[in-house]
């Protein structure tokens, strides 16, 4: 499971970081990816990155505000004339379905999938056996949301010392051993699965935001998250900027963080008014706030252990 940031920046593109766009890679997990908002000119920015488009199952939209949502019908577009693509899901506010069928319907593009659109009208917006989304009101100029994804805990690692004590040599009947609660040898002896495993593995907690004002009523929902993505658009020295456009500072978000005890927290949505070292400098103010901060750049990925 990974994060690939595709764009970094705030409003408009600029030369260094193109608008809104973040994928979840988890291609060992589920072979699928997963896209959180899709501001202009995404699809060029995947071009420059190892994610297959027929490979993204489902798209996330924050608000609906154009930095976010500009590169939808392209994106989609594009999709079609990839061999083996299955049907996408969009989950998103209020008149997305609109935007995109009206653009698509203008340009006479006919899509060879079906997209399904889901509404957010509801906190819990999925689930399976492997993983959940949560989704939260953010405070922005529109409707803005949050999306905590959490994968449940797995079974515990295979304890070589006890399947051998029992008789199991290694081989393919370890994972169906793994695979079920009881089973029985070749030999008559019956193996629990409780008896050789280790203690449940944790599932890993992303908490992905879209634009908001800083506000600490998201912290129960994203406390000890292992990744936390924030907007950081303005500097401290701009809070006056924050608070007139619905936005955060990064030193903000550094403090949301340090309450909520996440393991990582990465800064995206940056303004293009800062230079790196700008943001170098502000950056050693975060790390006196929370040791474990960065600012995103485009096509930068982070790997969740």
């Amino acid at each position: 499971m990974e994060l690939i940031f595709l764009g970094t920046g705030s409003g408009v593109p600029s030369k260094k970081r193109n608008v809104s766009s973040l994928a979840l890679s988890m291609l060992q997990e589920r072979d699928e990816v997963w896209l959180f908002d899709c501001g202009e000119a995404t699809q060029h920015q995947i071009l420059h990155s190892t994610i297959k488009p027929r490979k993204i199952a489902k798209i996330f939209i924050t608000h609906s505000h154009g930095d976010h949502i500009f590169g939808l019908p392209g994106l989609l577009s594009s999709r079609s004339f990839q061999e083996g693509t299955k049907p996408v899901e969009i989950y998103g506010p209020t008149g997305l379905k609109e935007f995109i069928e009206m653009s698509l319907q203008v340009s006479q593009t006919h899509l060879q999938y079906d997209v399904v659109f889901r509404p957010i009208e509801q906190e819990m917006i999925f689930e399976d056996d492997q993983l959940s989304i949560q989704c939260i009101n953010l405070k922005h100029g529109v409707p803005s949301h949050g999306f905590i994804i959490e994968e449940k805990e797995s079974i515990g690692h295979l304890l070589p010392d006890k399947l051998k004590a029992l008789g199991v040599k290694p081989g393919p009947i370890y994972q169906d051993i793994k695979n079920n609660e009881v089973i029985t040898l070749s030999d008559g002896t019956v193996v629990y699965r409780d008896d050789v495993t280790g203690p449940p593995i944790p599932g890993r907690k992303v908490a992905i935001l879209g634009d908001t004002h800083a506000t600490e009523d998201i912290i129960p929902y994203i406390r000890q998250a292992d990744v936390f993505v924030h907007e950081g658009t303005f500097i401290e020295d701009d809070n006056d900027l924050a608070k007139k456009y619905f936005h955060s500072t990064s030193v903000e978000a550094a403090q949301i963080a340090q309450k909520a005890e996440v393991k990582q927290l990465i800064l995206n949505h940056i303004s293009s008014r800062y230079q790196s070292n700008d943001l170098d400098e502000e950056l050693l103010n975060l790390k006196d706030i929370f040791p474990n901060v960065m600012y995103a750049q485009d096509f930068f990925t982070y790997a969740i252990k």
